[in-house]
């Protein structure tokens, strides 16, 4: 199969990716149920004290977390963003009510982005496969990946505009209810060391983190992230499946993330979720998100952030998407 070359060079891949960011210290996992590795990863960058945990994901189950607390000797203080959240818009009705028309909104956004991303993903694929004549093919093929990061592009800007227009108008940071929550978790904050973030249902997740301003409140605090915790606290929410329950599936750019790093796109659970051995996917992956060192993350992948760049330590379960249609080992 002829693939288009790779003209990406954002990215050394040895002996680590090199990115810009933030300054605090990063460190993201591979999935934690099976093959727990946060206490390793807490002690090799030297956290001591408390670290605040994000579990919102699990929505109702976020108050059971007793095998993280076990896993980290105890050390485990829970935000409870979630049961917060449940609390502010039980007493702040017109707030909940504007947040819900705020997420129908962007629901029919992304039905509508998707509809455009499912015609132009279709017409990338039947170019890359298709023979003929390189000096004909590559400059079609090179259009119609632009095509989708296009399209990505203005659906993300869309998106921003959306939030942007909810916070000019309601302003919920000043907010009472929400202004005292938020007090309350910079004073717990202040008192641990660190700050983790478990995965689950990465949309409300990201959702209850952006609601309270998280982002701001542990700058300059380490942050170790996870599976859907780590999709979120990026610069940008893709969400993926090669084989879901629905048929043939497409990634799609859900939100904006957190932003605590940039230049690069974990994919948690990548041998489950992405068929890795099909090349045709793989480059169209990696090209599409070409700004971004695409990785996926399985069991006992742990990549931390250090001097600009990202380090594969402690063990594999990391490997980078190529545009090639390859698949790069990430080691120690």
């Amino acid at each position: 199969m002829d693939l288009p070359p790779d003209r990406s060079d954002a990215f050394d891949p040895a002996p680590g990716l090199r990115v810009g960011g933030r300054s605090s210290a990063v460190t993201l996992l591979g999935p934690q149920r099976l093959t727990p590795t946060l206490v390793k990863a807490v002690r090799a960058v030297g956290v001591e004290g408390d670290v605040a945990v994000v579990t919102a994901g699990w929505q109702e189950r976020e108050e059971e977390v007793d095998e993280l607390r076990d896993h980290l000797g105890g050390r485990v203080v829970n935000l409870r963003l979630y049961t917060r959240a449940e609390e502010v818009f039980r007493r702040d009705r017109g707030l909940a009510r504007a947040l819900r028309a705020r997420q129908d909104r962007l629901q029919r956004m992304q039905e509508l982005y998707r509809i455009r991303l499912a015609h132009a993903m279709d017409a990338a694929r039947e170019l890359l496969i298709r023979g003929g004549d390189p000096e004909v093919l590559e400059p079609e093929r090179e259009a119609a990946v632009a095509a989708i990061r296009e399209l990505d592009h203005v659906h993300l800007a869309r998106v921003r505009a959306v939030h942007q227009e909810f916070d000019a108008t309601f302003q919920p940071f000043g907010r009472p209810l929400l202004a005292r929550q938020r007090k309350e978790l910079a004073a717990l904050l202040d008192g641990c060391a660190a700050f983790a973030v478990a995965g689950g249902h990465v949309a409300l997740l990201l959702n209850r983190l952006r609601l309270f301003g998280l982002a701001e409140l542990v700058a300059g605090k380490p942050v170790f992230a996870w599976s859907g915790g780590a999709m979120v606290a990026g610069e940008r929410l893709v969400l993926f499946h090669d084989d879901p329950p629905q048929g043939p599936g497409n990634a799609e750019v859900l939100e904006s993330g957190l932003g605590l790093f940039t230049g690069l796109l974990p994919l948690p659970h990548g041998r489950r979720r992405l068929k890795l051995d099909d090349r045709l996917r793989v480059s169209l992956f990696a090209r599409r998100f070409g700004d971004l060192a695409c990785v996926a993350m399985d069991d006992g992948a742990i990549l931390r952030r250090q001097d600009g760049r990202w380090l594969p330590v402690g063990g594999d379960g990391s490997r980078r998407l190529l545009p090639d249609g390859g698949v790069e080992e990430l080691t120690a």
